[in-house]
């Protein structure tokens, strides 16, 4: 496995750490090893990494039977953390998007989405090519777990989208979406795009070609 495939496996875990411990006031790493389905070892080493990083804090209970025991709980950092995950406030906004009558105004607000989504990817584009460019973006979705494809092998290279990134945003009857994906492949492209196929069309996966 390479390194940064180690280290997106990592971060998935510490997230389903983050996850479990915010369903509860305090767990054990017992609680934690069953609703993961891996060892005690494997549990206490990311809640030291977790710990670490100042989002996981231990307290010791007493035991009048021996050992003491340990409780962990999410710190106000690991709180903030876990609160990233604001996908019943995403669908919320993105219903109140598609039902503004304006054309205009709706396309405005999509397009300065994806101007703000393209800006908080871009940092870490550094690719002077559409191929590199398109390398790049790739990888910025594996990490969140978005399988893409780049074909080069025509004169033009084809970003191909294999699953949906916003399944329970994108409709048939509403494709504001697909517009507001479209824009922020193109802004990080530096280039325009067009979607040539579409899973809301029957297709196996979304593809994305330079004009």
């Amino acid at each position: 496995m390479s390194a940064a495939n180690t280290g997106a496996t990592a971060e998935r875990t510490d997230r389903t750490v983050l996850d479990l411990l915010c369903q509860s006031d305090s767990v054990t790493v017992g609680d934690l090893a069953r609703e993961m389905g891996v060892t005690a070892t494997a549990v206490r080493q990311r809640l030291n990494r977790l710990m670490g990083q100042g989002m996981v804090a231990r307290t010791t209970a007493g035991s009048s039977r021996g050992r003491p025991s340990h409780h962990y709980r999410l710190t106000e950092k690991g709180r903030r953390t876990t609160g990233e995950n604001f996908a019943d406030l995403a669908r919320a906004l993105w219903k109140e998007i598609q039902e503004i009558e304006d054309a205009d105004v709706r396309k405005g607000l999509v397009s300065k989405l994806a101007s703000g989504l393209a800006n908080a990817y871009a940092p870490t584009m550094t690719g002077t090519t559409p191929s590199e460019r398109m390398l790049e973006i790739k990888q910025i979705f594996s990490e969140r777990d978005v399988p893409l494809s780049v074909d080069e092998s025509e004169s033009l290279p084809k970003l191909t989208v294999h699953a949906c990134p916003y399944p329970d945003l994108a409709t048939e009857n509403h494709r504001t979406i697909c517009a507001m994906e479209k824009s922020l492949f193109s802004n990080l492209l530096m280039e325009d795009v067009t979607l040539t196929t579409c899973q809301l069309d029957g297709a196996t996966c979304c593809t994305f070609e330079m004009n």
